[in-house]
């Protein structure tokens, strides 16, 4: 049977792309703008519903990260050790603080009013961005983590870091002294991405072998029963099952339902609470790096940008493509019970 859609294209195209691959891209809290952070070593500012490059910073090394203080100015989190403030306006940045290796994660607290890093050098550093310059003014604290930090994720005032060696800690930022809880990640594999739920009851995990789980903050044991994770992004191939890193995980902020990002190159929706894919979009020429909703859910950006699990080779080049969302590719569907027997 034969569909009497066309499959949807891939999105709209950016153009003026980052020359080099996309570590992270995300969506503004107040508007359609794009900051997108690149191994080309610039942060970008875009009108993403326009297609307009609104501002370009230059940083000392490749960017790991970036996030949005609000439609003004942003932050973003460098491989040469420092974290700095951009001011789009001005196309001015400073730098507020260092680490002692390169910064791979970067977040705001609306809640705590902070800056919230996370570096290969072991360490969170928590930044009050309206210090004046010079880190001894700005640095309100460092907290020692048990390995390298790979993933951050913020929800109201809890705050989940995840590191090397598969450990998760959890944080309740108005006592930062020492984690709420200290745990282990359920996969096998390293962590790839950590993303709480809007509802603030938990958060999703991915790693490197193609699987997501989902766990839960609130400790006793009906909450812990409700915790899983499942395969996605992976194919059987001559009897063999392929596995793919999942890259990036991002959360509807209307329903609650997820989109996650692989080096197949796919895009999944998933419904966490019924446990089934919504929808998976066509194909993209290369991984996906990274995702983000805008703030109404109506956006998609999708950056399709080779993450070098294979080392370098010949690859697409990067891409960043706005999707126009369609409600039925992201709400849940209700369930159907059966008719009872008369």
């Amino acid at each position: 049977m034969t569909s009497a859609h066309p499959p949807p294209a891939p999105g709209r195209e950016l153009s003026n792309l980052p020359t080099d691959g996309i570590s992270n891209l995300r969506f503004s809290n107040h508007s359609d703008h794009l900051l997108v952070s690149s191994w080309d070593k610039t942060v970008r500012l875009y009108d993403a519903s326009a297609d307009s490059l609104r501002g370009e910073f230059m940083h000392g090394g490749p960017v790991l990260d970036c996030c949005f203080h609000d439609d003004s100015s942003g932050f973003s989190a460098s491989a040469d050790n420092t974290v700095r403030r951009i001011v789009f306006s001005h196309g001015k940045e400073d730098i507020l603080g260092r680490h002692d290796a390169p910064v791979r994660c970067i977040e705001y607290s609306y809640a705590a009013g902070q800056v919230i890093t996370g570096s290969w050098d072991k360490t969170l550093k928590c930044w009050d961005p309206r210090g004046a310059s010079g880190q001894e003014r700005t640095l309100v604290g460092t907290y020692p983590q048990p390995e390298r930090v790979y993933s951050l994720s913020l929800v109201g005032n809890r705050l989940v870091v995840a590191t090397a060696g598969r450990q998760v800690n959890v944080y309740d930022l108005r006592n930062m002294s020492q984690p709420e809880q200290r745990r282990e990640s359920s996969l096998k594999y390293q962590t790839r991405c950590v993303r709480c739920y809007p509802n603030g009851t938990g958060y999703a995990l991915s790693s490197v072998e193609g699987r997501v789980a989902m766990e839960f903050f609130d400790l006793s044991e009906a909450s812990q029963a409700k915790k899983y994770a499942f395969k996605c992004h992976r194919k059987s191939e001559a009897g063999r099952d392929i596995v793919y890193p999942v890259n990036a995980i991002a959360f509807h902020p209307v329903y609650g339902t997820f989109a996650t990002g692989g080096c197949d190159g796919f895009v999944n929706v998933w419904d966490g609470n019924n446990k089934k894919r919504l929808y998976q979009y066509s194909k993209y020429a290369t991984s996906i790096a990274a995702l983000s909703f805008s703030r109404d859910g109506r956006l998609l950006a999708v950056a399709s940008s080779y993450t070098f699990e294979e080392g370098e080779k010949p690859h697409e080049p990067d891409a960043i493509f706005v999707r126009s969302v369609n409600e039925i590719e992201v709400k849940p569907k209700p369930k159907v019970y059966p008719n009872p027997p008369a």
